[in-house]
């Protein structure tokens, strides 16, 4: 398991691209039959994915979470963003199809992943946080996370958002998640822009067309940076930074946050015209 490390806004303001790229950019996700991990101490999340292709996996243990095992202290968010799949929680099954979701919780001891299809895998993106109580584990179908339409055609960022782990949705200690779809000719994703101080955030960028790539924006709203992303990979969001991008095309991606609370809504909106 990787770690990174938090960085105040008075350390980022001095990093050069190759040093923004290491400390907040996620590049080796993805990978054919293994886990990749990355724990970040920006409220402890650990970020990660499995693409079990010849055969079913089990989510592993590591030295470094000190527990018995993974989901002794934590809870577990999955969205499944390749072929058909499937999920077995503690002698359970979930059917897992494209953008479907799955919540783990606290306690759960066993946990696996697998494919229907080799040829087709399935993709699942992981995310996971410190829990103090125990929720049922849940299927959540693409279908059920009640799809809100925002944006626009003329700004070039109309877009479907997905709510599935939430305050409304399924039940979690401090988890949230769902995942947003920009619509054909819209790229700009979390724009006007946003900050939450009470929570850091992981954004995962997918079904990004060959060829094609999204900048992604962080940093404070008045000293914005930006990263090149590809296709399956990901960025840690501290807490007091922005995370908008814009694309050289439509796309999707994951958000995953942690921290104070579970309200969606609770951000701190950023005026387009106040951003530097």
């Amino acid at each position: 398991m990787n770690q990174r490390y938090a960085q105040s806004p008075k350390e980022v303001s001095g990093l050069n691209t190759a040093d923004l790229r290491a400390n907040f950019l996620l590049e080796d996700l993805m990978q054919d039959d293994q886990f990749n991990f990355t724990y970040s101490h920006y409220d402890r999340a650990i970020v990660g994915s499995v693409v079990p292709v010849a055969g079913e996996l089990e989510l592993p243990n590591y030295e470094n979470l000190r527990a018995e095992y993974f989901l002794e202290r934590r809870e577990l968010g999955i969205i499944n963003v390749g072929g058909a799949g499937a999920i077995n929680i503690d002698g359970t099954t979930y059917e897992v199809n494209k953008l479907d979701a799955v919540y783990a919780g606290k306690g759960s001891r066993k946990v696996t992943f697998k494919s229907v299809s080799a040829s087709e895998p399935a993709r699942f993106y992981l995310y996971s946080v410190p829990a103090h109580k125990e929720f049922p584990h849940q299927l959540i179908k693409k279908e059920a996370a009640l799809p809100v339409t925002i944006g626009s055609g003329d700004t070039a960022n109309e877009r479907t958002i997905y709510k599935y782990i939430h305050l409304e949705g399924a039940k979690s200690c401090q988890l949230v998640m769902g995942l947003t779809i920009l619509s054909k000719g819209s790229v700009w994703n979390t724009m006007p822009s946003h900050v939450h101080d009470r929570r850091m955030e992981a954004y995962f960028y997918f079904d990004v067309p060959e060829g094609q790539v999204v900048f992604h924006f962080m940093g404070q709203p008045q000293e914005t940076r930006h990263l090149v992303v590809q296709n399956n990979q990901a960025i840690i969001s501290p807490p007091w930074s922005i995370h908008s991008g814009g694309g050289t095309s439509n796309y999707g991606f994951i958000w995953s946050m942690c921290g104070e609370n579970l309200v969606y809504a609770d951000m701190d909106p950023v005026a387009i015209k106040d951003l530097r």
